[in-house]
Formats: structure tokens, C-alpha cells, sequence
């Protein structure tokens, strides 16, 4: 048997995963499993043969000490998914404009490297609306996500000013799609397409995150949609061995969210052939780099 650690957090107590669902088609194929704290001290990362990323949820909490510990996978003998490049990448969100000038259509955004709050006001102008939304480059989970408005704002600058005194963050428009319609993720394995789901916040939100109450159903994506999702995944600079990639509807085309190359939950859950096929691909994949190496 092969022996594959899934890198998770200390607790998921108050979060919804769903690998549990490839365990066994994994298991079927010839290879365990074994939960992995990315916090844990001293593991031995050359007991493994694979170092799955899947969910570390605080990574963000500090992330150089994260990049760390996926260095030291990738100094083992043990293969990375994804691989440390791919998380460096797209551990702050700025490669939306890497993405933007492949043609990528992205959510209207402003990139700040420092917080001003005599600057907000700004941020309304330029995008000509009553809502915007900040949150930091490097996040996850919603933190420190802000959906302002014109008539609210001055409220939340004490919280504004300590979010972003040491930190880089965006701006962009609130789009009203999110809470009309929803957020629309796309998944593939090793570059091949699985399945889409829609995530709709619950009423008086934006977060589209289940952990807040959003409503999720597995949807057959429009094929504008498909096709903005098919060639973001061809701009990358290598495959990885999972993405999901988030859509907003923006007038008559879809615009990226985000590209989550990282953590991204797969949503096993939704669609009963995505576990085996994850699971299929997996094991071709590391069949492939067993084959290079």
C-alpha cells in the first residue's frame, strides 16, 4: 500500500469537510490514508509517498510558518499536492492580475499595498456604486472581509485600520450577483473537469462559505461559463493536481472570484462520481511522477 498524508489543521470541529468520501476509492486503488496536522511537530515527511494539501484552514494565521512546513515536504522524498510553487503563487491573491492579462476576466478590483481610510471614499467613485468589499491579499475563510457601504463605512474604520496596518488588501465593487444568484465553482483534477456547484449566501449575507449558512446545489454550468473556466485553468503555469475556480455573474460574462490552488474544499458531497474520479486521477498522476522520478 502506498501511503498518501492528508495535511489538515488541528481541529475541523467547526468546519465542513468531505474527504472522507475518496478514503475508500483510494483505498480500493492501493493506497491509505492518514490525517497530518500541518501544525504537528517533528513528523517525518519521507514516511509518505504523497503530502496532500487539503485542509488547513488557519493556515493564514501564519502563513510563513505554513510555507515553511511545505518546504520541508518538499525537501522529503514525499511528492507535494499541490506543489510549493503552485501555493506561493497563489497564496496572495494578486495573481488575479497574472490571470487578467491571460484574458481571464476578474471582478473589477483596486490593489493597495498600504490602508488609508481617508481613501475609501475613493473606492466608491471609481467603481460608481453604494457597496464595495475589502478584504486582505492573503486570507481565507472570509477573514477580515468588510462589505461596506457608502452609509456604513465610517462605522467599521477602527476595525478597517486594524485589519490592514500590516497588510496588503483589494477593493472591489459588491457584486450584487452573489446575493441574487450566487457564486459559481467549477472543479477540476489534474486538468480535468469534474463537477460545479452554485453557493448562495443566506438572506442579510454575502459570505457564500456553508460554515455561514450558504445554500449549495450541484449545477451543469452555462457554457460561457465552462469556457472562462476551462481556459483559466490553461493559463497556469504548471496542472495541479486539484483547482477550483470561482465565478461571479458580471453583466453578460462571468468574472473570477478567485482561483483556489491551495485549500480549496472539492465538495465530494455534491456530485457522487467526483470522490472515484479524484481518487483515479490521483493515482495516475503519482503513477506519472513515479514514472519521471
Amino acid at each position: 500500500m502506498k501511503h498518501c498524508a492528508i495535511l489538515t489543521m488541528d481541529c475541523l470541529d467547526d468546519f465542513e469537510a468531505y474527504d472522507h468520501l475518496f478514503e475508500q476509492p483510494l483505498h480500493d486503488l492501493g493506497w491509505k490514508t492518514q490525517l497530518v496536522s500541518w501544525k504537528k511537530e517533528n513528523v517525518n515527511w519521507d514516511d509518505f509517498d504523497v503530502v496532500l494539501i487539503r485542509t488547513p484552514w488557519d493556515y493564514q494565521e501564519d502563513a510563513a510558518r505554513f510555507l515553511q512546513v511545505l518546504s520541508d515536504i518538499e525537501s522529503s522524498t514525499a511528492i507535494l499536492e499541490n506543489n510549493i510553487e503552485i501555493v506561493r503563487w497563489n497564496i496572495n491573491k494578486k495573481y488575479l492580475q497574472e490571470l487578467q492579462q491571460k484574458q481571464v476576466t476578474i471582478v473589477p478590483t483596486i490593489w493597495q499595498e498600504s490602508f488609508n481610510f481617508k481613501n475609501v471614499a475613493s473606492y466608491f467613485t471609481k467603481f460608481n456604486t453604494e457597496q464595495i468589499v475589502i478584504k486582505p491579499c492573503v486570507s481565507a475563510n472570509a477573514d477580515n472581509t468588510f462589505w461596506l457601504t457608502k452609509a456604513n463605512v465610517s462605522a467599521h474604520k477602527e476595525q478597517l485600520e486594524l485589519a490592514f496596518s500590516e497588510r496588503d488588501f483589494m477593493a472591489q465593487p459588491f457584486m450584487e450577483s452573489v446575493i441574487n444568484e450566487g457564486e459559481f465553482s467549477c472543479f477540476y483534477f489534474d486538468g480535468i473537469y469534474s463537477h460545479s456547484i452554485l453557493k448562495t449566501p443566506k438572506e442579510n449575507d454575502f459570505r457564500v462559505q456553508e460554515e455561514f449558512g450558504s445554500r449549495l446545489q450541484l449545477v451543469e454550468p452555462e457554457a460561457k461559463l465552462k469556457a472562462q473556466a476551462d481556459h483559466a485553468i490553461k493559463q497556469l503555469s504548471s496542472t495541479p493536481m486539484y483547482a477550483r475556480v470561482d465565478f461571479v455573474r458580471h453583466g453578460n460574462e462571468f468574472a473570477m472570484m478567485e482561483a483556489e490552488l491551495i485549500e480549496p474544499s472539492l465538495y465530494f458531497n455534491m456530485d457522487e462520481n467526483s470522490a472515484p474520479l479524484f481518487a483515479k486521477v490521483f493515482v495516475e498522476r503519482m503513477q506519472r511522477e513515479h514514472q519521471l522520478n
